[in-house]
């Protein structure tokens, strides 16, 4: 038999893919190395499976920092609204959290990916896992065929890799789609991991006295050799036996990563601001009222109250305040010193952790070789990309995904067409 579209992996842009290929008449098969379907959308969102984001399209763009432009013309096709549409179409009632973020009422990622799955078969698409495809066939310069490891032929007229990159790689996401891409002549832009933990070797990390606090609603910078802010998140953080995680950490990690490699140094400079709605005057001012209103207790044991306990004799020392030093003996240049780390707590980053624990591969295949209206190849025609693959990245908080999503449909909806049209 042949097919008029083959999706290579089940994750969600590949699944998204086969809804829309074959909603748009075509023949489907969907075939996966693995024995389960959506794997990695069933972890996602902490396994609640953050489904999109509700932002406006332009503010939806910009948290898609690697590349979000080229989706432009896709999100304008199926975007977040029809993505939330798609879903409560199919029972499946979503609620909007913080920051834009939609789950499903049921608060469980299995939900979501059983209405796909369950989709999928209902539109007769065939599906084959425990399948791992050794590579895609070409005849006459364009796709016609997709060839399995067990030395099975699969005939075709399109096909669409939706791979995924190499985060993540125990739910089947190895970077296998890169490789086929540059058989078909493609490029691959240079691999780097996003949304991942940060790494550090400052004394206050290396000695972990800092493990497991938690700091919310803070910013955190990452700064050039030259002193100039490259980007500031807002959010949550959390220190950790090698550095630091939680959204804010993640959202700038890309941002160390490529500083590192820009520059060649060791080190990247990165602050926290502990208290973003207040200036380092205010915070003088406060600290000293409560020092003055229990003028008798040492400055290490007034301020609990008002820093993190754990961050107390790091910032004291830095400061140059000795812990005991009572309210009458507070020197006051030192004191401001401590009212300016509140606003700028250094921290060097030296890395982060490896693209396999990352969240989301950044880099792929380049984009200036796939047509953005269509995700189909310049190079070969019949071939069409989707999701992580393709060189594209956002912040966690439900961007990837609606990049996956889209891409995906647009990708199954172009394929569809072209295989149909061909004599």
């Amino acid at each position: 038999m042949e097919y008029d579209v083959i999706v290579v992996g089940g994750g969600p842009s590949g699944l998204m893919a086969c809804i829309s290929a074959s909603g748009a008449g075509a023949s489907v098969l969907l075939v996966d190395k693995g024995d389960k379907l959506g794997r990695k959308l069933g972890i996602s969102g902490g396994g609640r499976c953050n489904v999109t984001n509700a932002k406006e399209l332009d503010e939806l763009i910009k948290h898609i920092p690697g590349n979000g432009r080229f989706l432009y013309s896709a999100l304008n096709t199926f975007g977040n609204r029809d993505i939330i549409d798609f879903f409560e179409g199919m029972g499946i009632k979503l609620k909007e959290e913080d920051r834009g973020r939609m789950f499903p009422v049921s608060d469980k990622a299995k939900t979501v990916v059983d209405a796909l799955v369950n989709r999928v078969r209902e539109q007769r698409v065939a599906v084959r896992t425990n399948s791992p495809v050794d590579r895609i066939e070409y005849d006459g310069g364009r796709t016609s065929a997709v060839r399995l490891k067990s030395g099975e032929r699969l005939r075709c007229r399109c096909v669409i890799i939706a791979t995924g990159g190499r985060s993540v790689p125990h739910t089947g996401s190895t970077g296998d789609g890169y490789v086929w891409a540059e058989e078909a002549g493609h490029t691959i832009t240079e691999l780097y991991p996003t949304e991942v933990p940060i790494t550090s070797s400052d004394a206050f990390i290396q000695s972990k006295e800092l493990q497991g606090l938690s700091l919310r609603g803070i910013h955190l910078a990452v700064w050039n050799e030259k002193g100039k802010m490259l980007v500031e998140h807002e959010g949550d953080m959390i220190f950790t036996h090698f550095g630091i995680s939680g959204p804010a950490a993640l959202r700038c990690s890309q941002f160390v990563v490529k500083q590192l490699k820009k520059t060649g140094e060791r080190t990247v400079p990165m602050t926290i601001d502990l208290f973003p709605d207040r200036s380092s005057d205010e915070i003088y001012a406060e600290t000293m009222r409560l020092a003055q209103e229990e003028a008798k207790k040492a400055v290490k044991n007034v301020l609990k109250g008002f820093f993190p306990e754990k961050l107390i004799p790091i910032l004291l020392k830095k400061a140059g305040i000795q812990d005991d030093l009572t309210y009458d003996n507070i020197p006051k240049q030192p004191w401001t010193e401590l009212a300016r780390l509140a606003k700028a707590f250094p921290l060097r980053a030296n890395g982060t952790l490896s693209i396999e624990e990352a969240f989301v591969t950044g880099g792929g295949v380049h984009l200036k070789e796939i047509d953005p209206k269509s995700m189909q190849s310049k190079l070969m025609p019949g071939l069409f990309f989707c999701g992580e693959v393709l060189d594209v990245h956002g912040y966690t908080g439900g961007y990837n995904i609606t990049a996956a999503f889209s891409s995906g449909y647009t990708a199954g909806k172009h394929a569809a067409d072209e295989a149909l049209t061909l004599p």
